[in-house]
């Protein structure tokens, strides 16, 4: 299926985390995260085509963030604020249309979704939103979070397969078969 056989009136498309520091050469890669670049680049420009909003989460991490094995967290620094690891990648074009969503902003938790203390749902429902379409890094990590918890929130919710790179095959079994018993689609 192609995105504009996807993308409707009432959708959102959510761009998770496709950030320097988790493609290849940062601090935190995921294998082939950046693949997931021109996909979600033909998703990006179909929305805009049909007038579906953009949104595009982030890890921004304050330095000395809980998270990091530095402070006895479970991963090596990554997308601290304001830092070239902590920047979209530079070609994945979101357009000035997009809306960023911060995560991995508290100091006393770490954020994998979108969600999570973000207001994001409410963003969501006051746009009129009832399903999200997702893509991005790393599938088994926040691309999960993230997509679970719009199901939990009451959003349908559709991943784009080719449009997500997880850490491990392992992660990516496992990850898809949690999201479809959640009721995720993908496509």
């Amino acid at each position: 299926m192609t995105p504009e056989d996807v993308l409707k009136t009432g959708d959102a498309l959510v761009v998770v985390d496709v950030q320097n520091d988790f493609c290849p050469d940062g601090t935190l890669p995921v294998p082939t995260g950046d693949e997931v670049v021109a996909v979600m680049n033909r998703w990006i420009a179909a929305a805009a085509e049909r007038d579906v909003p953009v949104y595009a989460s982030r890890d921004w991490h304050p330095r000395d963030h809980l998270s990091f094995d530095t402070e006895g967290g479970p991963w090596p620094v990554h997308c601290v604020q304001d830092t070239a690891g902590a920047a979209f990648h530079p070609e994945l074009a979101l357009g000035e249309g997009a809306i960023v969503v911060s995560k991995g902003t508290r100091f006393d938790k770490d954020q994998y979704s979108a969600f999570d203390d973000t207001g994001f749902a409410e963003e969501l429902r006051r746009k009129g939103v009832t399903r999200i379409v997702v893509g991005g890094l790393a599938e088994d990590v926040c691309v999960h979070a993230t997509a679970k918890d719009a199901r939990a929130h009451g959003f349908d919710v559709v991943v784009i397969r080719d449009g997500t790179r997880a850490i491990s095959e392992e992660g990516r079994r496992k990850t898809e078969a949690d999201l479809e018993d959640a009721g995720v689609a993908f496509v």
